[in-house]
């Protein structure tokens, strides 16, 4: 859908990425699980030593469909997939680029850098972007708030101004989608939570 493409891009400061990304994802994971930062923290006047842990997600007993609701999960994993990727992607460039902006002398040259790394995008994305569904369009919006803590259209507006954010809602509402859907891990999201811890524990 080529409505959602544009809209989707407009978010370009956010979605740059190297074509090399997948090489390195797999070089840090790598070193992810081989190396430990112990951290001295103090705690009621002692200093301890501290490591990060990864967060466990723990749910209750898994549900199994039949017939159209299996149909139905089958389909929303597919549309998981597709999308979830690109929210990392945003979700790991937004402090490149929001580093990149601060070290930035003026506006001027803020605007001239988004403008270019948008031309960018455009020509590395525009195609996947648009082969992507409004299902998986609306899915990856409320992914974008998941990774980031931002809802799409609060992003645009941080990037493009607050006219920019208001248009693209605006075509956004006549789609059917909401640029400023949030993301609910235990309500209406229930499902997609499930299918990403099972994405990111290497089951899907």
């Amino acid at each position: 859908m080529r409505f959602l493409s544009l809209i989707l891009l407009m978010m370009t400061p956010l979605a740059y990425v190297s074509a090399q990304k997948d090489s390195v994802w797999h070089m840090v994971d790598t070193l992810q699980q081989r190396f430990y930062v112990i951290q001295k923290v103090e705690r009621d006047g002692e200093k301890l030593p501290e490591i990060e842990i990864k967060e466990v997600t723990i749910s209750g007993e898994r549900k199994f469909f039949t017939g159209f609701q299996l149909w139905k999960y089958e389909r929303l994993v597919y549309n998981v997939k597709k999308a979830y990727p690109y929210s990392i992607i945003v979700r790991d460039k937004l402090k490149d680029v929001n580093a990149a902006l601060e070290k930035l002398p003026d506006d001027k040259e803020r605007k001239k850098y988004i403008k270019d790394i948008e031309k960018q995008v455009f020509k590395d994305y525009e195609n996947d972007m648009k082969e992507m569904t409004v299902t998986q369009g609306m899915i990856l919006i409320r992914l974008i708030d998941r990774e980031t803590q931002n809802t799409s259209y609060d992003l645009i507006k941080e990037y493009r101004g607050k006219i920019t954010a208001a248009f693209w809602q605006g075509i956004a509402r006549l789609f059917g989608t909401n640029l400023k859907e949030e993301y609910d891990p235990v309500g209406d999201d229930f499902l997609i939570e499930m299918i990403i811890a099972e994405i990111d524990a290497g089951r899907l």
